[in-house]
């Protein structure tokens, strides 16, 4: 015989559980929805152009990501500042982007990683621009996923990680916002990783950067949104860049120009965005997930890939 007591308890977790099945059902078709709204209903793809200024300034511009973003940028018709580490590859970047696009192309060589203060000479070849975008795509990830303190020259990657990282996108941010404020308009995309959703062991310096970047973001979206100013957290899965190594582009691994075409269609319909529709599906599905049940997949996952790495080195 059941207890008096126990049958109105029983009854309280009852309804304590129905409103929290209906609570996640709703939070699910409205994330379901907003992503209709993104993907099937609008693009904001054409508010990006030379209205908001005549040049756009992209951090890691030579390769992947940054480099597609340059060139869909020039086809816009925007001019193009190009920043990155190595001047032959910046060179040849600017000569391809200025004979295919037409559009005038100016290159700084800084190396994001270094500690001495690359940033004044950043800013002196700003000098004078209308600068309408700034994409902060420049970033550096683990060769494999690996325990922290396993990491090769640890402490050297912890710096150059967190210069790369973290540091450009706030001195980039800092040099460029001001101006953009002046005009009421401007856009400024960084480029954050799927990784920074949710804690990646295996990936954790990484992992934390990347969440840095999104939480800079998001607070800075709702500082300066009503002033005019676009700031957009961009959270790629994979993408079949150098970083990635991944060579040849698939459905849910696209190429960088894929990626950052249809990233740019989310620009000032989501500040927060996976850019692209299967990462986005992606995105969805894993919020739907406990924290501790996604960090539980991931670890398992990047477990499998560091054992794959380190059975590739050693049959070397």
């Amino acid at each position: 015989m059941v207890a008096p007591a126990a049958l109105p308890a029983a009854g309280l977790l009852y309804w304590v559980g129905a409103l929290g099945a209906l609570y996640a059902a709703a939070l699910a078709s409205y994330r379901l929805l907003a992503g209709l709204r993104v993907w099937v209903l609008g693009s904001g793809a054409a508010a990006v152009g030379p209205a908001l200024g005549a040049w756009a300034v992209v951090t890691g511009a030579t390769d992947g990501i940054g480099k597609a973003y340059a060139e869909e940028l020039a086809k816009r018709g925007m001019k193009v500042v190009l920043i990155s580490r190595s001047k032959d590859k910046l060179d040849q970047v600017s000569t391809e982007i200025r004979e295919k696009y037409k559009v005038e192309t100016k290159v700084i060589v800084a190396d994001f990683g270094e500690r001495e203060d690359i940033y004044n000479g950043i800013k002196a070849g700003l000098e004078g621009l209308e600068i309408g975008v700034l994409v902060n795509n420049v970033g550096m990830s683990y060769s494999h996923p690996e325990y922290f303190l396993d990491v090769p020259e640890l402490e050297k990657v912890i710096d150059k990680m967190v210069n790369i990282n973290i540091t450009s996108v706030c001195k980039m941010t800092r040099l460029v916002l001001p101006s953009m404020l002046e005009r009421s308009k401007g856009v400024i995309l960084n480029i954050s990783s799927a990784t920074g959703m949710y804690p990646s062991p295996l990936l954790t310096l990484y992992s934390a950067t990347k969440a840095f970047v999104d939480f800079f973001s998001q607070c800075l979206h709702a500082e300066y949104k009503s002033k005019g100013i676009i700031v957009q957290s961009v959270l790629p899965y994979y993408v079949a860049t150098k970083m990635s190594k991944i060579r040849k582009p698939t459905l849910d691994k696209p190429s960088p120009e894929t990626y950052v075409r249809a990233a740019l269609g989310t620009v000032g319909l989501q500040s927060r965005t996976n850019g692209y529709l299967p990462h986005a599906l992606m995105g969805w599905v894993t919020s739907l997930l406990p924290t501790s049940t996604a960090m539980n997949i991931i670890l398992k996952v990047n477990k499998q890939m560091r054992a794959r790495y380190l059975k590739k080195m050693k049959e070397k």
